[in-house]
């Protein structure tokens, strides 16, 4: 009889967390706030673990380094559209975290088809971009059900949201399109100057 085979576990724990979008999109969609906020905490402790074991033992799969910050993003989403749609944040925030997230998803997929495969890693502002909204949604969610959360701390977070998501997206463009551009340079028959 082999050995058990525990890989599977991390990739387990990210379906189970796109699973999750559906009570949470349910409840928020009902002003259950208190229950939406459980789910929401819920999901962001199984990434902190399922991300633990992957590294802890190696159980790293090209599934999961795709599946995962997907789950993440549909979650991160999917609470920001329902604050949204019930009035709790405005629809211009809203807009331009998805007109960054859109940008970004396009370029990826320029790149990936005129230059070829590549490993994208997000940048540190990038990084707390997303940290600020998951904050900002805990903020908003524990205000509306639990807590009493002073309206300049969300304001704030507000404020910082909107800049890191633009300030970010013109970082990626920046990045991305200079590397792009120098890759396109080097593939072109006459050196820099030649027409495509």
């Amino acid at each position: 009889m082999g050995t058990l085979n525990y890989s599977f576990i991390p990739n387990f724990i990210t379906i189970c967390r796109f699973i999750l979008v559906v009570p949470l999109v349910w409840y928020l969609w009902n002003l259950e706030y208190g229950k939406g906020l459980a789910i929401f905490m819920l999901a962001g402790f199984s990434d902190g673990l399922d991300g633990l074991l992957a590294k802890r033992y190696h159980w790293t799969s090209r599934f999961g380094a795709i599946a995962d910050p997907l789950a993440d993003k549909l979650l991160l989403v999917s609470s920001l559209l329902l604050l949204a749609t019930n009035g709790d944040i405005s629809w211009w925030l809203f807009a331009v975290v998805t007109l960054r997230d859109i940008v970004i998803v396009s370029g990826a997929l320029i790149y990936h088809y005129v230059i070829g495969p590549y490993r994208m890693s997000p940048s540190w502002i990038s990084k707390a971009n997303t940290a600020f909204q998951i904050l900002l949604v805990v903020l908003i969610l524990a205000n509306l059900s639990m807590v009493t959360i002073p309206a300049w701390v969300i304001a704030t977070m507000v404020g910082i949201v909107w800049f890191t998501s633009i300030a970010s997206g013109l970082h990626y463009i920046w990045l991305w399109g200079g590397r792009f551009r120098d890759i396109l340079d080097q593939r072109r028959p006459n050196g820099k100057g030649a027409s495509l």
